[in-house]
Order: structure tokens, then sequence, then C-alpha cells
């Protein structure tokens, strides 16, 4: 018996050593290599368990493995696919095809925690073995599937091994659309990793095979010859290739010992199933990638040597769920050509016609047609079933690798439609594409076909064709011709996890938003009218949109009209909806809780306690309770927080985010709640005692900004009145002010308002000091700074909003263009930035007050603070500017008024 098997490939051994000694001018490494590829065939060939390799995503694969299930009919079927994902499997015959099992940990243990969160997808398409050995195990009664491959756990830990870059990216996956980045940041594992890891190897094939990428080759050179092959031609096929590309692998001793430990774990399963269940290894069929089936590890194989140990799981609790795919993010996941999943899939329909192959479906399969009875084809004469009288494993190698490639001939019916399609697509799209471009078409993919030693253009030919005959000097739309070709080939077909499938948390949604009458689980966006005011059902909805927003990425749920704000009821919204669209954003909440209220709270604890948490974003949280979920408990929870972040702080960078905040918060407390909660008294009390402290730093540190020390001012004395009624003592602000020793121009300004309000400062002080600045030749450069100080004390001290407008003005008519002219932006910008909208309409609404209204009385008006200054009358004013030169009085009032 031994002998027999020795034999079946000692002509193939011969002849490759006779090879390897002409090409190599004797034996050598290459000896070795060739001779090893042959023994790894013939020992997988003859390994009891049949060892079936397959190739990720491959049509080739596919239809082989449907054959070989039918022909076979085995009683097991082990798997490579992750261990812990065999629950989910049943869930997939209500999804529709492409979607990704994926196993998620947020809260990790045992693992570093830059790393959270976890996640690992699986996708699967109908177009790939693996579905069809999961649709016959799961349909075809008395068969049992087994996962072998390692847990998602222990993909993390293996990694674990060698520290991971952060942010770092595969150069060759192509940038993150819509559509390709469904699979989000996860580690993606498939069956069936088949590309060559020697980058000299690929140059090389592609350079010779007159290809662009890799996925062209494959599709050109090994899905076409093994699409209609028998079985035991691809299967020994599969294994040269996986050995090649094993044995030409560099050494990188990290990814190889990962792929044999991954091998390793795989066989040790497989032998404790067997010995579990009693179970015949020629009942069974083991399907992984060729590049593992054809491992040389000692546990390799039903009798394989070798004490493995697999090691324990970690603490760390994973969720699994099922989240939709596409073609493109399968591409970008993989570093596969664009397009390529897609070809992928209009080559598996074609085989299925051109061999009669009946694939397994899923019963109740989403998105599939009923499969029509077909009778399963006479088996080749050259097939496993007509020559198991002569050997039980044939050499298929030294025919397939004599063989000259099978020319097929030239479909013109198939090409003509393509391009007769490719020119209708293309003016649809805005290219001026007529009847001679799908002439053009035509003809050019004959031609390249031809240079790349091809009767039959390829689906990569016409593409090509295409964009040099259609494609001119710009895109007119948002598609590419290239783009439309892969549309026109399949296009990017996008998965869908039905209700049944989703985690409660999405199902709740659903429910939740059922009186919107939308068909939320559809991709796009759809517009929701909600006229709360005549149906008051309808508030729940509105609820569950804001949470929505709050939790989703950026367009899951976007707000066209209405808003939510403290103390305020809704009346009427408009949303944009597409949950469909984001899908799996929705699914991966339903890991963190069961409804999105209990989601929401998670995370707001979780940046409130965050050790990096600022007093401005604990009370953004605090905020978020009262606005989302009305949980005063919550609410009095994170307030606590904030008190405790703002005992810690050293600096006054948050000051203006805190203002605003808190303010907001008095605001609504103030008028919703009989007496004011426990936590915004104190921290108004502790608050004005921090700030305090706080002040003279913040003036004299050059690094705080006029409007930080503008917030700082505005707590102080907007709080001054609740600070003072629980006890506070006004003497902290007093000194604190008298402590403060600002350089700068714009905090001398911020100090001086503090003064006048203070009383320490009287208006006739400031404007004689403001009249000095202007009279000094030497400061004139540095005024317009301190013009900007006093704009920002708007903000604290709002009485100097005629104070302002006067300062403004009288340095609209005294000081000389280059320095005002340069200023004028800074003045706009401090006007319209963030958080001033009160000093802007007081500046607008005192000037409007000052200035006159109709351009007829500006002649004869006189500025209101200059009215009690006989000396600086109108007409001793006029009669000193007249003489000065073309700057006149009168055009004071203009420019101040622009």
């Amino acid at each position: 018996m031994s002998g027999t098997h020795e034999g079946s490939f000692e002509a193939l051994r011969s002849q490759l050593q006779e090879a390897a000694a002409a090409f190599a001018d004797g034996p050598d490494a290459l000896q070795g290599i060739l001779l090893g590829i042959v023994d790894d065939v013939d020992r997988a060939v003859r390994e009891p368990l049949e060892v079936f390799p397959v190739c990720h995503h491959s049509p080739a694969s596919a239809v082989a493995m449907a054959r070989r299930l039918r022909e076979k009919q085995p009683k097991v079927v082990y798997l490579e696919l992750c261990e812990d994902m065999a629950p989910l499997l049943t869930e997939l015959r209500s999804c529709r095809l492409p979607v990704a099992v994926q196993a998620f940990a947020g809260d990790i243990d045992g693992f570093p925690p830059a790393w959270a969160p976890l996640s690992v997808v699986a996708p699967i398409t109908e177009a790939s073995a693996e579905y069809q050995a999961i649709a016959y195990a799961l349909d075809t009664p008395g068969v049992e599937l087994v996962l072998v491959d390692r847990s998602s756990d222990h993909v993390f830990q293996w990694d674990a091994r060698r520290p991971r870059p952060a942010g770092a990216a595969d150069p060759d996956v192509p940038p993150a659309v819509e559509e390709a980045a469904l699979h989000g940041d996860a580690v993606g594992v498939e069956i069936g990793d088949l590309r060559p890891r020697f980058a000299e190897l690929e140059e090389h094939l592609l350079r010779h095979g007159r290809v662009r990428h890799w996925s062209e080759w494959w599709h050109q050179y090994v899905e076409l010859p093994l699409g209609d092959s028998d079985h035991d031609t691809y299967r020994q096929v599969m294994l040269l290739i996986g050995s090649l590309f094993r044995r030409l692998a560099p050494g990188d001793p990290h990814r190889l010992r990962v792929d044999e430990d991954r091998e390793r774990h795989m066989w040790t399963r497989i032998r404790e199933h067997l010995a579990a269940t009693g179970t015949d290894p020629s009942d069974g069929l083991y399907v992984c990638g060729a590049f593992h089936a054809a491992s040389r590890v000692e546990e390799f194989g039903v009798h394989g040597s070798g004490g493995f140990r697999i090691s324990p799981r970690t603490a760390t609790v994973w969720q699994h769920g099922l989240i939709p795919s596409s073609h493109a993010a399968i591409e970008a996941q993989f570093g596969l050509a664009p397009g390529s999943v897609s070809i992928a899939a209009t080559e598996w329909t074609k085989n299925l016609k051109r061999t009669g192959v009946r694939p397994f479906r899923l019963k109740g399969q989403a998105g599939a047609g009923k499969a029509k009875p077909q009778k399963t084809p006479a088996p080749h004469p050259g097939r496993a079933g007509a020559v198991s009288a002569r050997s039980p494993h044939p050499d298929r190698l030294s025919g397939f690798l004599r063989r000259p490639p099978v020319l097929d001939h030239l479909d013109e019916a198939e090409l003509l439609g393509w391009s007769v399609d490719i020119v209708r697509a293309a003016r649809r799209n805005g290219y001026l594409a007529s009847t001679a471009d799908a002439i053009a078409v035509f003809e050019t993919s004959i031609l390249l076909a031809g240079m790349r030693d091809r009767a039959r253009p390829t689906p990569y030919d016409f593409q090509d064709a295409a964009v040099t005959c259609i494609e001119k000097d710009s895109v007119p739309g948002r598609r590419d011709v290239r783009r439309l070709v892969e549309i026109m080939m399949g296009g990017d077909r996008v998965g869908q996890v039905s209700y049944a499938a989703l985690p409660p948390l999405a199902r709740d949604v659903h429910d939740r938003l059922a009186p919107l009458n939308l068909r939320l689980r559809q991709r796009g966006v759809q517009r929701a009218l909600l006229d709360i005011a005549g149906r008051p059902e309808l508030e729940q909805c509105s609820d569950v949109l804001w949470i929505l927003r709050h939790l989703l990425p950026h367009g899951a749920a976007r707000p066209i009209m209405g808003e939510r704000t403290l103390g305020e009821r809704p009346i009427q919204e408009s949303w944009d909806l597409a949950l469909g669209t984001h899908q799996r954003a929705l699914i991966e909440l339903g890991y963190e809780g069961v409804s999105i209220e209990q989601v929401l709270e998670q995370r707001l604890r979780r940046a409130a306690y965050d050790p990096q948490a600022t007093t401005a974003r604990v009370l953004q949280a605090v905020e978020d309770a009262t606005l989302y979920l009305r949980s005063r408990r919550l609410a009095d929870e994170l307030g606590g927080r904030a008190l405790e972040v703002l005992a810690t702080e050293r600096s006054v960078d948050g000051a203006p985010e805190v203002l605003r905040r808190v303010r907001r918060l008095l605001a609504y407390y103030r008028t919703s709640e009989p007496v004011l909660p426990q936590w915004i008294e104190a921290f108004a009390k502790t608050g004005y005692a921090h700030y305090c402290t706080l002040l003279p730093t913040a003036f004299a540190d050059e690094q705080a900004t006029e409007g930080q020390v503008a917030a700082t001012l505005g707590f102080l004395f907007g709080m001054e009145g609740l600070a003072l009624s629980l006890g506070c003592d006004r003497t902290q602000l007093e000194l604190a002010v008298a402590q403060s020793r600002p350089q700068e121009p714009a905090k001398r300004a911020l100090l001086w308002a503090a003064q006048v309000h203070l009383g320490r400062l009287s208006r006739a002080e400031l404007r004689s000091r403001c009249d000095e600045l202007l009279g000094n030749p030497l400061l004139l450069p540095v005024y317009p700074r301190y013009l900007s100080g006093f704009v920002q004390a708007l903000e604290p001290v709002p009485g100097l909003a005629d104070f302002v407008v006067e300062a403004v003005s009288n340095a609209f008519a005294r000081l000389p263009d280059p320095v005002l002219l340069p200023w004028l932006p800074t003045l706009i910008t401090a006007l319209r930035a963030d958080g001033a909208e009160s000093a802007r309409l007081l500046v607008v609404r005192e000037a409007g007050r000052i200035f006159p209204g109709r351009l007829a009385a500006l002649d004869a008006w006189v500025p209101p603070w200059q009215e009690d200054e006989p000396e600086r009358g109108p007409r001793g004013l006029r009669a000193r500017t007249a003489a000065a030169g073309p700057r006149c009085w009168r055009r004071i009032p203009r420019r101040a008024t622009r």
C-alpha cells in the first residue's frame, strides 16, 4: 500500500529533478524546493481525513466545494473559522449576503488598554467555499459542523507577542469609502489567505503574466483553468500553489509562528473531536486554506505527533453578532484589487451555468432566488469516481503542468453587450459617449487581450479598454469609468442583517421607531417628519432619534428642523435617517447594553470618570444626562464628579466652556426646579473660591488668553450673587483683583474693566487712561490690543457696552490708518467668535442707541461723551481736524457706524 502511495507522484518527481538539474546546472536548492512541493502534495492527499484546500472568495473553490460535498456527502465538516463564532452561523439564513460574523469586546481584561475596543470579523459571501460548507452542514440532517481555528481571544493573544504600531495601515488597501468602511477597524480573518509572501515572486508573476495586480493574475491563471476541472486536479493544484508560496515565503518569524500555531490548534481540535465522537476520518472533510493544507508541523494529520497546548482565554468578555458587509469592504480588509470580489461573483454565476453544479443555499436565505432542481452532471472520465479502481490518489499534476492553457473562444455577443452597456452607463453619468465609443471599446478589448496572450478578453481587459476609450480629461460626475465597469459587472453588493439576527438593542430601536412608518433597515437616506404637537406619541420617537444622533456616527440620524435644548419641548421636527446604511454601528451598540439609554449612561459615566476628564467635559455629560435621559439621579452624580475635577485643575484653560455650560444649567434649574440641586450650589461656591485663587496667575500667565481670563471674570461676576448667598466673602475677589499685575495690553484692559465693576475705578478715570494712551505716540500701535481687551470685557462686565462704543469710535477718529486697518479683522473676529454672542449684541444695540438713525442727522450729531467738554465741541474740533488734514470729524461717525 505504501509503495502505491509513493509511486503516485514518482514520475512527477523525476521530471522535476531533471528540470532542476537543467536549469540550476546540477542539484541545488531549487531541486529541494521542487521535490519538497511534491512531498507536501503527496502528504496531504494521503491523509485519512480528506483535506480540502481553498482560497478565500474564489469561485473555483466554491464550485469545487459544492461538487465535492454532493459526491462525498461527509458526516463531519471541519472548517477553518474562529471556534467561538459557531453559534452565529445558524442566523445567516435570515440575512442577505455578504455579511460578516463579528466578535467584539469593549471592556478588555488581559490586553493593553490602548487596544480597546477589540473586534474580529469574518466576511462571508455566497461565492465562497466556506459558505457552501456551512449551508451543506446546517441544512443536511446528521451532518455536524465543527469550527477548529483559534478563538477571537487567541487572535489578539498571539498578536500580543509583537507590539502593533498605532495607526499602522496596509499600503495595499485602497482608501476607505462609505461601503469599504463597513468593517471599521476590525481585524479580519479569512479562510484561505493565498498570496505570495515573497515580493520578488509576486513581481515576477505579475510581469510575466502581463497583468497589473495579484487579483487579475489569480483570475487568469488559477480561476479560469480550475473553473471546470475535476476534484483531484483541483485539489492537487491548490496544494501545489500553497506549498510553493509557503516554501518561498521570507523568514518572518512572528508570522510563521502564528501560522504554525494555528495549524497545530486546528489539528489538535480535530483529533479531540474524532476521539470524543468516534467519527471515522474517512467520513469527514477538513476545509482550510491551501497555505495551511501544505503544513509541515508535527501535529499535521489525524495520526500527528506533538503535544501542542492551547493556552486558556483571557477574562475578556466577547460579544458576538452579524454585521453587514460588502464587496468593497472585503477588498479593503484584505488588500484585494477594487472590483475583484464583484468580478468573482460574476465568475461564480458563469461557472455554475457552465458546469451544471447545484450550489448549496441555506433554506430561507434572504436575497437568494429559489434553486431550480438540476441533474448532477455525469463525472468526467478523469474524476476520482472513475479512477478509484486504478489508484486512490492519481497523479493529476503532471498532466495539468504539461497541458498548454486552453484558450477560450471569443464570445462576441458577451463582449458586444458589455460595450453597449458601458456606453449607456457612461452617458447616464455625464460622459459624451457614443456608438463609436462602444465600437472602440469592443476592438480595444480584443487588442489588449491579444497583447496579453489570451484570446478571450477578461473583465480586466474590458475595464482597461473602457477607461482608455471613454474617459478623457476629467470625470464629469461622481463615478469614473473604472467604477462604472465594476457596477456593471455586479456592483458593490452590500449585505443586510435581518431583524431576527439583530441584537436586542437594535430590535428595540426599530420597534420604538415603528410609528414613523419608514423602512429603516433599507440603505439610503429617508426623511422623517414628526408633528409632535398633533401626534404626542411621536415624542418618544424624537427622544430615540436624539439619543441615536449622540451615539451613532454623523449622518445616521441628522436633524433638519428642530433642536433639543434644556427646558424646551419639541413641537415639530424633521430628520434624515440612514440607519440601514449605518447598520454596523447600530449593531455594535447592542454589544454595550440592552437599550440605548443604558449605553448612553455608560458612555457618560465613562467620559466623566476618565482620568483625563476636564470640568467642561464632565459638565457636558451632566447636560447630556439632563437633555437626553432626563435623569436627575445621574445628573446629580456627574455634577458631584464635576466638583471633584474642578478642585484639581490648576489653570483657566477650560473657563470659557465651564462658564457657558454652568450658565445654561443654572438657568434651567432656576426655571424648572423649586430649589437648586445641591451639587450646583456647591459648584458655584467652590468655583468662586477656586477661580479667585487662579485669577492673579491667569493675568500673569503668558499662555492664558484674554478670552480665558474674561471667562474667569465672567464666572466670578456672574456667580457672585449665588456664591455670596451661600457664605462666600467678596473680599476674596477684591484681593484677587488687587494682586493681579498683567503685562499684556488686552489683559490690562480686562483688569481695568474688573476694577470698574468692583468700584475701584471710575468711568472718568478709565476714560482718562484711554485718552493718555491715544495721546502717547509710542503707545498708539498697541492701542487696538487694549480695545480687544475691552471687547472681551463685555462678557463679564456688560455695563461697559457704551464705553466700548466710545473707545472704538475714538479709535476710528484718532488712530492712523496703518494702525487701524490691520486691527479691523481682529475686531471682527473677536465679535464673531464662539461665545461672544452677548458681546456682539451689546455692541450693536449700544451703537444703534448712540448713533443717529438717519444720514441727514449725521452732520449735526455730537457724541454724547463730548457734550460736557466745551473746549472739544463740534466747532472747535471741526476747526482742528480741518486744519490737521483730510481726516475730518464727519468721517468719524461714518467709519464708526460701519
